[in-house]
Formats: structure tokens, C-alpha cells, sequence
């Protein structure tokens, strides 16, 4: 939602916020700033619909009462993560899970890729930065005792700093 937002121009209406104006503008008020307060309130107007379009009839009634589009956000925001306490708190379990994914013996490289990449992405969602070199360490270390011979060849052969999760993934399916 906040990329179709950013392509709409929206972002800034829930990043920085929209305070709606209180009573009507002085008559000193210059046109230009009442150009401006007119576009963000447009904008604010704009991303606030979309959010009550983008979401489903059960989520609709926790949002209608909001006045901006921040405050719509942060209400999705809360229902979908948490409080601060509670992402922390799913955070630290997805680490846990990332640390202690392993390849299964019955399992192809490409399924233990997927498996991988959602606890990444899920962690990505609350907040936790990742390069390809972490998530292409984590392949080779987790890897069943089949892949040894690839996995030296990899590391012998390629730099592991500049190496892609993609061409590390078709390197070992080919091996598969």
C-alpha cells in the first residue's frame, strides 16, 4: 500500500502528517499559501480514500472515523503489527526462526529458498534491514551435507560480498 501511495504522490500525507485548519484563513493570506494548504488537504482527501478502498468491509469501520490519512494509517498500522512491544516482541521470534532454519534432507533448494525468504520478508515488514550477503551466508551454512563440494566451490570461486541471492540459488539448483 505505501508504494501505490508513493506513486500517487501520497506518501507525504502519512509520513508527515495533515493537520486539518482550524476556522477560515486570514484575508492576509497569501494565494499561493492557500494554493498550498488546498493540495495537502487534497492530497490528504485522496490517500484517506484510498485506504478506505483498499481495505476489507470488517476493517472499513476502524477507519471511517478517521479525519486524515495519518491517522487511518496508524490504525491499520496497529491492527496489522502491534503495538511497539508486540513487533519487538515478533521480531524477536522471526530471528529465532532465522537462526535456527535449517535445509531438510527431503527438501530442494528451491523450497527451503522460499521458506527463507518469507521469514525475511517478514522481518523486512518490522523493520529489520538485510543484505544479499547475510541472506546468501544463511543459504550456505544451512544447506544439507550434499552441498559441501558446491559450497566450496562457491566460496572459493566467488566473491560472497558481491554474490546474489539469485545466481547463488540457479548455482545450486543446477548442482540439484
Amino acid at each position: 500500500m505505501m508504494i501505490y501511495l508513493k506513486a500517487y504522490d501520497l506518501w507525504d500525507s502519512i509520513s508527515k502528517g495533515y493537520k486539518l485548519p482550524e476556522g477560515e484563513l486570514p484575508n492576509d493570506t497569501l494565494v499561493s499559501q492557500v494554493k498550498k494548504i488546498k493540495d495537502e488537504a487534497t492530497k490528504n482527501f485522496k490517500a484517506l480514500s484510498l485506504l478506505h478502498s483498499a481495505v476489507t468491509e470488517s476493517l472499513f469501520p476502524r477507519i471511517v472515523g478517521a479525519t486524515t490519512a495519518k491517522e487511518a494509517w496508524d490504525t491499520l498500522k496497529e491492527e496489522f503489527q502491534g503495538s511497539k512491544r508486540t513487533r519487538a516482541i515478533r521480531l524477536l521470534h522471526l530471528r529465532r526462526e532465522f537462526a535456527n532454519l535449517k535445509m531438510k534432507a527431503s527438501e530442494s533448494v528451491k523450497d527451503f529458498v522460499s521458506r527463507l525468504m518469507e521469514i525475511v520478508n517478514q522481518m523486512k515488514i518490522y523493520g529489520e534491514k538485510f543484505t544479499d550477503q547475510v541472506i546468501v551466508e544463511k543459504v550456505l551454512i544451512s544447506l544439507t551435507e550434499n552441498f559441501d563440494s558446491k559450497i566450496s566451490v562457491i566460496e572459493e570461486s566467488k566473491d560472497l560480498s558481491t554474490l546474489t541471492v539469485t545466481k547463488l540459488i540457479g548455482s545450486l539448483q543446477a548442482h540439484e
